[in-house]
């Protein structure tokens, strides 16, 4: 089933890349709408867009999943349930693929809406506390989503239809539009895990491997971004880009700062999207909608391929995720090694890999826009943290000693791994420089002043020395002593949004509820609630039955002497 669904799903993929391209090169698009039936002159219609966006987009997430299914023949050869994994992994990706293609905020809930219950699954498969917990979080938060979209259905019943397509050009003073623009963005904030809604991400890596290279690449987190893009146009005339610029920068800073003393691997790598999806928030909120388009399907590249390399690493160092315990494992796995180094590099912004077409044109753009100094400092101070984590996760995982058991061996031996990796290492090598000439086919060229063009590479440096220098935590232990030991424990914990998004958020209703069923169901209520009643009932019952027994026992002894009266008038006469 894994080797059809691969074969399957790589064959569209590629068709629909080359429709992509065709309706890109000549700015096609198809609109259309399906009658499923009629009922008293009211039809029910299934509407789907066909652009170039949607396609593009489409054909990567089928691309992706392709090697993720392949790559999962040998992650999770030892599941026996590999055919419902493989089942789950397809229905998430035709929940992705139908939100997509939908001009229509219904079908858009209901893609939205396969996507949260599947991620559910997906999180908790492998069924322990930790990742029901992660399942529940993760579940919840995608639900707000959900709530918002619904309200936003409601509200569109005034304009006759849910198709917001239509409604682009009839909207400059309409209120009702700018309560479903705002649904929007706070529907597309709990998706894409922005501030304050950021703590499911790191939580859903409870999920598999291969699973948490699907999500964090082009499907579930890239979702909220992806409506944004389709609303860009309202987000524009309601003047919405400021709130969101400053939410995605703080996302994109906090992510930065917790990924520099996280110690998991899964989890470095799940804050680094968080601060890619700031990144794109930040960039899509300036108005630059086909910009962010660009950088989340190159970061889609990247992203998946450097989830594969961390699967490889824990499947071969025996389920270990703890980045101490790694170390010089480019000395047993070099083409793990290899693919990892390419798509941190991409991540960082490397001359000529995928990533650095569009963070190096985001920050030249950054520059050239009227921004205040709080914002500037945020981009460039984020892209500083990138290279940061990522030096810092190299220096922990390829370079350093090797501090695994000593007597466990581990190689690159795996077909299966090697070849889903080999398959993305190509496209982001080669996908960034062929996605920019096709999207942006009249080059931008910004201008700038020596500083501000120098900016990039010298906050990526300082970036690098800063993660080779945090590596050594006992010299800054011995420096800062407590007082960096609190801040370690803020920035690592994302300024402790995962205790406030639990335990401060439930602590209340749960100790209403306690208080509740101990003062009604076990105290006053229980007195004069069911316990009572059953308690006054019996009493009764006790009072009429003994009543009753009175009254027979009355009446036999009655009767006896009765018959004995009669019985000696009996013997008299």
């Amino acid at each position: 089933m894994c080797s059809l669904s691969f074969f399957f799903l790589f064959l569209f993929s590629t068709f629909v890349f080359s429709l992509g391209i065709y309706y890109l090169m000549f700015d096609y698009s198809v609109f259309i709408e399906w009658e499923l039936f009629s009922l008293n002159g009211s039809m029910v219609v299934m509407t789907f867009i066909f652009d170039w966006m949607s396609l593009i987009f489409m054909s990567f997430v089928m691309y992706i999943s392709s090697l993720v299914i392949y790559y999962s023949i040998d992650y999770m050869s030892g599941d026996k349930n590999i055919n419902r994994f493989i089942m789950l992994v397809l229905m998430f990706v035709f929940s992705m693929v139908f939100l997509i293609i939908s001009p229509n905020l219904i079908s858009i809930l209901l893609g939205w809406d396969g996507l949260g219950l599947v991620s559910y699954c997906l999180v908790i498969y492998y069924q322990n506390v930790k990742s029901y917990n992660a399942g529940m979080l993760t579940a919840l938060c995608n639900r707000l989503g959900d709530v918002f979209i619904l309200i936003s259905i409601s509200w569109m019943l005034n304009f006759g239809s849910w198709n917001y397509v239509y409604y682009y050009n009839f909207i400059v003073d309409s209120f009702e539009m700018s309560f479903i623009t705002m649904l929007i963005i706070f529907a597309s904030m709990t998706s894409s895990a922005q501030i304050p809604f950021s703590s499911w991400l790191p939580a859903a890596m409870a999920a598999p491997t291969p699973v948490s290279a699907l999500v964090h690449s082009s499907t579930l987190v890239t979702a909220g971004v992806y409506l944004l893009i389709r609303f860009n146009p309202m987000l524009m005339v309601y003047d919405c880009g400021w709130f969101l610029l400053l939410i995605g920068c703080m996302t994109m800073f906090m992510s930065g700062l917790g990924a520099n003393f996280e110690f998991d691997l899964k989890k470095i790598i799940a804050l680094s999207t968080l601060s890619q999806l700031g990144l794109m928030i930040g960039v899509l909120s300036m108005g630059y909608s086909n910009l962010a388009f660009f950088h989340l399907l190159t970061h889609a590249l990247f992203k998946a391929l450097l989830f594969m390399c961390a699967g490889s690493m824990i499947h071969n160092l025996n389920d270990s995720q703890d980045i101490r315990f790694m170390g010089s494992i480019i000395n047993f796995m070099p083409l793990t090694c290899i693919c990892f180094n390419v798509s941190s590099l991409s991540l960082c912004g490397m001359p000529f890999l995928a990533g650095f077409y569009s963070k190096d044109l985001i920050l030249d753009v950054v520059c050239l826009n009227w921004i205040n100094v709080l914002i500037f400092v945020f981009y460039f101070f984020s892209t500083g943290l990138t290279a940061s984590y990522s030096f810092r996760l190299f220096y922990y995982s390829l370079f350093g000693d090797n501090n695994f058991y000593t007597y466990y061996s581990f190689n690159d031996n795996s077909y299966y791994i090697s070849f889903g990796m080999i398959g993305l290492l190509l496209i982001t090598v080669f996908g960034g420089s062929f996605l920019s000439w096709l999207i942006f086919p009249v080059p931008y060229l910004i201008v700038l002043p020596w500083y501000l063009s120098f900016m990039t590479l010298f906050v990526v440096i300082l970036g690098c020395y800063f993660g080779y220098v945090i590596s050594d935590f006992d010299y800054f232990y011995n420096l800062f002593s407590l007082k960096f030991l609190f801040f370690v424990s803020f920035s690592g914990s994302m300024w402790f949004m995962p205790f406030l998004s639990t335990n401060y958020v439930v602590y209340s209703p749960l100790l209403f509820g306690y208080k509740s069923l101990k003062s009604f169901d076990y105290g006053w209520g229980e007195l004069f609630g069911g316990q009572g009643f059953y308690s006054f009932f019996l009493y009764l019952i006790n009072y009429v039955q003994s009543f009753f027994d009175s009254n027979f026992s009355v009446y036999l002894l009655t009767f006896v002497i009765w018959m004995f009266i009669l019985f000696m008038l009996f013997l008299i006469y």
